[in-house]
């Protein structure tokens, strides 16, 4: 066992009851419910953009109650334009300083939202705060969102901007010789999906890939679909309406890019890390998946997060196990850097 399983644990128990968020993320729930976001499902995607979203609910919290808060953690960023499979791509970098001019490792990030909504501000706290944990610039990149431009669009910007990255990572303050790549729920698809296409494809692979309870299934029937099939913030309902939206078909899903766990192959990808929430449709598949990266041989680190929900990741300021999480995933980017400061 590792010293990073030692700290913190993969003591993932059988579940015998419907799993209850813990205090601090029930209160971001409740904040969230305050703000009256209608139902995913019930929308038009351009209605569902513009509904509250979890990270609307962390900034009131910390609005109203915990103002002494720095919310940019001392990261500093800057918004540019990259190229993507089909054109330019909206990007934002973050870097504890981003006008040294020593290079930091560098992540190429891509955030959720069921290849339908969200955006580089929704998706905010998770980047920060790896850039803070792990000392390093983190490219945080937006990709064609369906219905206008459906499966595999997102996935084909993902390889796209994983070029751009390797091409490009010195003229943003990243060592092009320390680049990983990571993603949240569907940005964990795509992040996983660039480690197989840099395989396939004859690529500088990541050093290290982090997935945030990763969208890789299609079996909506799962344990944790049952158990969450009417979650807050995700629930089964919600990832139909994704389903829906974003592929012509339901057999698209079939796809190894899509069906992962069931359909790719696993071998030879980089070192992982995989976080999960127990209150999550996904966990069921992020668990499968984590078992079948390391039957494939790799170098796996996986740990669900008891009483957290979907989209937990990016909340540090508020929700402790985010904070735990971040450091988590920041260390072993650091590992695999070689910056970590490892005990003795």
């Amino acid at each position: 066992m590792s010293i990073i399983d030692k700290i913190f644990g993969n003591d993932d128990q059988p579940r015998t009851t419907p799993a209850k968020p813990d205090m601090l993320m029930q209160k971001v729930l409740d904040a969230h419910a305050d703000l009256g976001p209608k139902p995913i499902e019930t929308l038009s995607p351009e209605e569902a953009r513009r509904q509250p979203t979890p990270t609307d609910a962390v900034k009131k919290i910390l609005q109203d109650t915990i103002r002494d808060e720095d919310p940019t953690l001392g990261i500093q960023t800057r918004e540019i334009t990259i190229e993507g499979a089909a054109g330019p791509l909206q990007a934002r970098i973050y870097s504890p300083d981003l006008n040294n001019e020593d290079l930091k490792p560098l992540v190429v990030y891509f955030h959720g939202g069921g290849f339908v909504i969200a955006d580089l501000d929704v998706y905010d706290g998770g980047p920060r705060g790896v850039s803070r944990f792990a000392d390093c610039v983190v490219l945080s990149v937006h990709y064609r969102q369906a219905p206008e431009n459906k499966f595999p669009a997102a996935h084909e910007d993902a390889v796209a901007a994983w070029r751009w990255a390797l091409a490009n990572a010195q003229a943003i303050g990243g060592d092009p010789s320390r680049i990983a790549v990571m993603g949240e729920s569907a940005g964990g698809n795509l992040a996983i999906n660039v480690s197989i296409a840099a395989r396939d494809m004859g690529l500088q692979a990541p050093l290290h890939q982090v997935l945030v309870y990763p969208l890789v299934g299609n079996d909506l029937n799962t344990e944790s679909y049952v158990e969450n099939a009417t979650a807050k913030p995700l629930n089964k309902p919600m990832i139909e309406w994704f389903v829906k939206h974003t592929f012509n078909d339901q057999a698209e899903t079939a796809d190894p890019m899509v069906n992962v766990v069931g359909a790719a192959d696993l071998q030879g990808l980089p070192s992982s890390t995989i976080i999960l929430a127990e209150i999550d449709p996904l966990r069921t598949e992020g668990e499968k998946l984590a078992e079948k990266l390391d039957a494939a041989g790799n170098d796996i680190r996986h740990k669900t997060f008891h009483g957290s929900t979907h989209e937990f990741f990016g909340m540090g300021l508020v929700v402790p196990d985010a904070a735990v999480a971040q450091q988590f995933a920041a260390h072993n980017l650091k590992k695999a850097f070689g910056t970590a400061i490892l005990p003795v």
